[in-house]
């Protein structure tokens, strides 16, 4: 892509950075209000039955994704135009959703700035190995990679190893603001948890909380993954990289129902929402439906997007994902591979 055509592209999509103050209250009342009467309606309905409890705690999961949406859009300063706004907004949400908020804005940012860039994984990524790294990994690395993009671990295992561990610890060198805020976070939780524990009992609480949490984490994680994990994905050498080709073609248009429209804050446009995180989730169709450009991305859909499972490592000599099974036979004679870039990008597990 020139670069006219690259500042043609984002000049395009900059009237739809700016938020609207009736569309960010709007939404805020349409979420988080529905989510606490579902919250109280799950537990009316324990004496009934549990599986009408779990069945809306599920439904409450939803505006959990939603309400991280929301989240989301204040790390980026979107939602709100005035910054102490989006910091109280992301703050309160981040109690909500269990995400620390300034430490995760700083993660999600440098994810932004890096994403696609062989060279620079690692902070706010999925674990990504390019098929020559697999191979000459340790037999415990290959190990540990494997069980880390198992399906069952990364979204079974990995929402309880998210909201209890992950988000839950600062860095070591975490600036006093980041940290004093992820401690401010985990005080108001240990604070509501032990409160609604004391109200209603550890059994009730464990079984819609629990639910609500499982649901929506399994739910952001897919998300998060498909949206960068499809076949041909983008991913260039730090001498090769660019912006708008990560944005554009290392990020998918997931285009789903309405109503998952609706839940999940419109961010299957996400191909736009990498191109400019200033625009806030409720203008992103927008944005996409007026640059034509923006249409070309790879569009996915529920029955392709599973497809995306068997993707677990990146080819760079063909620029695309394959599976485990793919590359097996180079495992057992490694000469016959074609000669691949190397890379020794780390990646330290956020």
């Amino acid at each position: 892509m020139s670069r006219e055509k690259t500042l043609e592209l984002r000049k395009n999509v900059k009237p739809f950075e700016n938020s609207e103050l009736k569309k960010s209250i709007f939404q805020l009342i349409n979420t988080i209000p529905p989510f606490f009467i579902l919250w109280f309606l799950a537990y009316l309905t324990l004496d009934i039955s549990v599986w009408l409890t779990v069945a809306i705690s599920v439904v409450a999961a939803g505006f959990v994704v939603r309400i991280f949406i929301i989240f989301h859009d204040c790390t980026h300063g979107s939602f709100f135009k005035n910054k102490k706004a989006n910091n109280i907004t992301g703050t309160i949400t981040g109690i909500i959703t269990l995400f620390a908020y300034e430490k995760w804005k700083r993660e999600h940012n440098i994810h932004h700035a890096t994403s696609g860039n062989l060279d620079k994984r690692g902070v706010g990524d999925i674990w990504m190995m390019t098929v020559e790294e697999y191979i000459e990994a340790t037999p415990m690395k290959r190990l540990s990679y494997r069980l880390y993009r198992n399906p069952i671990v990364m979204f079974g295992l990995g929402p309880a190893l998210l909201f209890l561990v992950s988000n839950r610890v600062n860095r070591k060198d975490a600036r006093p603001k980041e940290r004093n805020n992820t401690y401010l976070i985990n005080i108001s939780v240990i604070v509501i948890y032990s409160l609604m524990i004391w109200l209603i009992g550890w059994q009730a609480f464990a079984i819609i909380q629990g639910t609500i949490l499982f649901v929506a984490g399994s739910l952001g994680i897919w998300l998060f993954y498909v949206q960068h994990q499809f076949e041909d994905s983008y991913f260039e050498d730090e001498s090769e990289w660019d912006y708008v080709k990560a944005a554009v073609d290392g990020s998918s248009y997931y285009k789903l129902p309405k109503v998952l429209q609706w839940v999940t804050g419109n961010i299957g446009f996400h191909h736009v929402h990498h191109l400019s995180p200033r625009v806030p989730n409720y203008n992103l169709e927008m944005a996409h439906e007026s640059t034509p450009p923006l249409q070309k991305a790879t569009t996915i859909n529920l029955r392709t997007s599973l497809q995306s499972i068997h993707f677990r490592l990146y080819d760079e000599a063909n620029k695309n994902f394959v599976s485990f099974k793919e590359i097996k036979h180079l495992l057992k004679n490694p000469k016959s591979n074609v000669k691949l870039h190397s890379k020794n990008a780390s990646f330290d597990g956020k």
